[in-house]
């Protein structure tokens, strides 16, 4: 997804002591301590419940030899009936029943991530004909990913599918790729910074409906929220609740620490909840993001009765859902091209796009131009003659944020994890899974794999990789003090892959709203997808995807424009006779 001369991911990897020797195995298993349940394919579904260890709104303290679930998958939730849902699909039966083009347009797209196939997918299925360039030699974008010699794969992040992602949840749907997605328990489980080793989670009860299921998994867990705690919490929060969305967005100006200290919601909130919150959503810090961020999830996660349930991806990305994509595009006449780096867009007398000069030396033209890319390419490919105009020139307040994904594989079966995402509270780490549990494609029965996202990473981007597991490595000390040491001394490290994205999403901080540029722009034939364009998800997958969606359906609702701007190019091209 990175086009024009700066690489938007700085790709590393390092291999230390040794690699696994042979194959993974073709079975997987459900695991209780020494008790084992009868083997599955690893690439089947499972919506059969296993054996599980529950504790419902209570700290979990997990020792080596404890029962434990190695691996459990849940069905499918019921996500059709929510309005999300359907205006989701909605929007996808645009594309599907708009009117057929008598003379489909050639749009083309720079940027094979998330926003830019999602561009593509539906300009495909509204008829028309999307040229789809990717200037490196990998799909996905942000969710690109790599093998190794070893065949093992490692990833640009940590990508979780959450049940309030109606336009993914669709997109799955659509290209009958439901069955990829495993899902996790309905928990949201926390390490335990002062009790190192142990957990506590917030546990989803399926009987209640929204809110009240998000209500009582907060009010059952009291780890890490005192009653008193909670009630202003609750009082803060009740502004949101009233006012609703044009609340919501009024909260963009304040970073969360401030809006708590306007609201009189105790500081060990932030310490207990937001602070992981803030680095699970963007990266950063509460004394960095914005209020609206916080308030935009949390009115997903409680409005809706599975909105923070989880499920991952059940391999790498690029196969598993670029590759699906890319197949239907193509089904219906579309072109996706690797290896296409935008060097620069040339401009007509007119101050309208001629043409994309590629860095090969070719040129693209097209009825109609997108520029899916990450906000930090575009601006620097955005023409001299744009860059006075106030659409282009409000894009220099957004910045991508910096994160480093670490993939860590261990020499044994570590046993102080869960099968789901789980919140580190670290100061250096935000999320992470046991991914050799998680993901049926990383499945591995006697060694772990840890997939962890380190940030904030400002500070670690320019790093080494040593440094930068060395710290990994004392954190996970903390995480699991009965199995790892910092030097080894305990689980061994096997090999590493170090993924850094300098800029990745854009920096959801204050004030940054009003920049965000619909995808239409105020060049005729010139459009902007990515998840720093305005829609309602932020910088998030969702967010990608809906806005392709949305750029796809100015470019539809542009059909007459572009027709005819074309048709007057054509003429113009048209020699006159002597």
């Amino acid at each position: 997804m990175d086009t024009g001369y700066l690489s938007s991911m700085n790709l590393t990897g390092a291999n230390q002591a040794r690699s696994f020797a042979g194959q993974l195995p073709a079975q997987r298993c459900f695991t209780i301590d020494t008790i084992q349940a009868p083997k599955s394919s690893r690439h089947m579904n499972f919506p059969v419940k296993s054996l599980v260890l529950r504790n419902k709104g209570k700290r979990l303290h997990r020792r080596l030899g404890a029962l434990q679930v190695v691996c459990q998958d849940f069905p499918r939730p019921p996500l059709e009936s929510t309005i999300n849902f359907m205006e989701a699909g909605q929007l996808s039966s645009f594309f599907r029943n708009s009117e057929r083009p008598s003379k489909p347009l050639q749009i083309v797209i720079a940027g094979a991530g998330l926003a830019g196939l999602s561009t593509a997918k539906y300009l495909a299925d509204a008829g028309h004909k999307p040229i789809l360039l990717e200037a490196r030699d990998v799909l996905g974008g942000k969710v690109a990913a790599w093998k190794d010699e070893d065949g093992d794969w490692y990833e640009t992040g940590l990508h979780i599918f959450f049940g309030a992602y109606p336009n993914i949840q669709n997109l799955f749907g659509e290209l009958g790729i439901e069955d990829r997605l495993q899902w996790k328990e309905h928990s949201m489980i926390f390490a335990m910074p002062n009790k190192q080793g142990e957990f506590s989670r917030f546990d989803f009860p399926e009987s209640l409906p929204a809110p009240l299921n998000g209500i009582w998994a907060i009010l059952r867990n009291n780890e890490m929220l005192t009653w008193p705690e909670k009630v202003k919490f609750a009082i803060g929060l009740l502004p949101a609740m009233v006012g609703g969305q044009p609340y919501v967005e009024a909260q963009d100006g304040l970073t969360v620490s401030e809006w708590m200290k306007k609201q009189g919601v105790p500081d060990r909130v932030n310490d207990e909840v937001f602070i992981a919150m803030s680095k699970a959503l963007n990266f950063i810090n509460p004394d960095e993001l914005s209020m609206q961020c916080i308030l935009i999830a949390l009115n997903r996660f409680l409005q809706e009765k599975h909105g923070s349930k989880m499920a991952f991806l059940d391999g790498n990305p690029p196969e598993r859902l670029c590759m699906p994509i890319v197949d239907h595009i193509q089904s219906r006449g579309g072109e996706v091209r690797l290896n296409s780096r935008i060097k620069k867009i040339e401009l007509n007398p007119d101050g309208t796009v001629k043409h994309f000069a590629l860095s090969d030396g070719t040129q693209i033209t097209g009825d109609a131009y997108v520029f899916a890319t990450p906000v930090d390419i575009l601006k620097l490919l955005v023409p001299q003659e744009w860059r006075e105009i106030s659409y282009f020139k409000k894009l220099e307040k957004l910045v991508g944020v910096p994160v480093i994904n670490v993939h860590i594989w261990f020499d044994r079966k570590l046993k102080n994890t869960y099968d789901n995402l789980l919140f580190s509270r670290s100061s250096l780490l935000s999320v992470y899974a046991d991914m050799s549990v998680t993901c049926k494609e990383y499945y591995d029965p006697n060694r772990s794999m840890l997939e962890l996202v380190f940030a904030p990473a400002e500070e670690w981007v320019g790093r080494s990789e040593t440094e930068i597991i060395d710290a990994t490595m004392e954190e996970l000390a903390k995480l699991f003090p009965d199995e790892i040491a910092a030097d080894q001394s305990k689980a061994k490290i096997l090999k590493y892959h170090v993924v850094k994205t300098p800029r990745s999403v854009y920096k959801t901080v204050p004030n940054c709203e009003p920049c965000r540029p619909l995808q239409r722009s105020p060049i005729e034939g010139f459009y902007l997808a990515g998840d720093y364009t305005k829609q309602k998800y932020l910088a998030s997958m969702e967010g990608a995807i809906l806005s392709g969606k949305l750029c796809a359906q100015s470019i539809v609702q542009d059909y007459n424009m572009l027709s005819l701007r074309a048709q007057k190019n054509l003429q113009s091209e048209i020699p006159v006779a002597s």
